[in-house]
């Protein structure tokens, strides 16, 4: 019995720690690259490029009017105003990939399902493979002055039926995201007095 338990125990292990890796990796992953020339006190407006990387040929679509909501909301916390002549421009880029994920997870087993704990466990490897849809958001703030791209910050996960049902809650999330990596934090409200 000691025997048993002492063999199995490890498995169960690898196992535990299989799955928490697994589910890890399932967590969107954020990424952002400055201009470290780039002196963020100057700017003070905002705006969008009137063609959107994310409109449709002749019309702006449903992905870029959440996008322009969820951008505004971040840049209005930062202190920045909207406007026609902005300082700073904001486009977005849309792109998703079929993946295909194969993994492999520890088994243990024994002859037939007896005699395990007589003649000890033995364990083989079970291979799942996944197919999903990633996707990749990427949200560019330029400066119309120099037309030079003074910050980027994208998110990259998985686009599950959730996210497709949804949408604008999923963008609003992964704009958030984005944006805990932007060089404006958002401004803290002074406390009243």
């Amino acid at each position: 019995m000691l025997r048993s338990i002492l063999t199995t125990f490890p498995r169960l292990a690898l196992l535990g720690i299989t799955i928490f890796i697994g589910a890890c990796a399932s967590t969107p992953n954020t990424y952002s690259n400055v201009d470290s020339a780039a002196d963020f006190t100057q700017y003070k407006t905002f705006g969008f490029y009137k063609k959107l990387a994310t409109d449709k040929e002749n019309y702006e679509s449903t992905e870029s009017r959440y996008l322009k909501a969820a951008t505004t909301r971040e840049m209005q916390q930062r202190g920045f105003t909207y406007s026609e002549q902005p300082d700073l421009k904001i486009n977005f880029y849309i792109e998703s990939d079929e993946k295909i994920r194969s993994r492999q997870t520890p088994t243990a087993g024994g002859y037939y399902g007896y005699r395990g704990s007589y003649y000890g466990a033995w364990g083989g490897y079970e291979t799942q493979i996944d197919q999903y849809t990633e996707g990749t958001l990427n949200i560019d703030v330029v400066d119309p002055q120099t037309e030079k791209l003074i910050w980027e910050g994208a998110i990259v996960g998985k686009i599950t039926q959730d996210v497709l049902e949804n949408l604008e809650a999923a963008i609003n999330e992964a704009v958030l995201n984005v944006y805990k990596h932007f060089p404006v934090q958002p401004i803290t409200p002074t406390p009243a007095q």
